[in-house]
């Protein structure tokens, strides 16, 4: 009996450095990264989107930090349709393709749906600077990465 009481108490204890440790095992490794699905091209809500993606998770250290264009969402990244400016973005004349590229020049990654493109009749060639045409492969991997975080907008 008194090994099974040795035995439960040493388990307990290294229980308990395991899950004290966990926390501290997390910071040493880094920020869990952020995967954005927007679905509309409603400028104030993309912009609220990207904002976040950006000035809250992607310059805080979050990383990656990838924003995936979907549905109605490609038309936000068209070169000839240039994006409504939105109401907190207004007086500095900022638009979303500005925010875009602005969230790309700072690491993040805007991924677009191949086949919400194809539907949209667009193609990479249409869209700003900097996108990736997202794959399944791509879009996989971050959706699925247990190390990245999934917030729709």
């Amino acid at each position: 009996m008194k090994r099974l009481i040795t035995f439960v108490a040493a388990a307990a204890l290294a229980l308990s450095a395991v899950m004290t440790s966990a926390p501290a095992a997390l910071a040493e490794e880094g920020k869990p990264g952020l995967f954005v699905n927007l679905t509309t091209d409603d400028t104030w809500s993309a912009a609220k989107a990207i904002m976040f993606a950006h000035q809250k998770a992607l310059k805080n250290g979050h990383e990656p930090v990838a924003i995936w264009l979907n549905v109605r969402a490609v038309y936000l990244a068209d070169k000839k349709r240039p994006s409504h400016i939105p109401g907190p973005m207004a007086k500095d004349g900022t638009s979303i393709q500005d925010m875009l590229t602005a969230f790309m020049a700072d690491g993040g990654q805007v991924i677009m749906c191949s086949a919400c493109s194809a539907a949209a009749g667009l193609t990479k060639a249409d869209y700003i600077d900097g996108v990736t045409m997202g794959s399944w492969p791509v879009v996989e991997g971050l959706l699925f990465d247990p190390d990245v975080k999934t917030l729709a907008w």
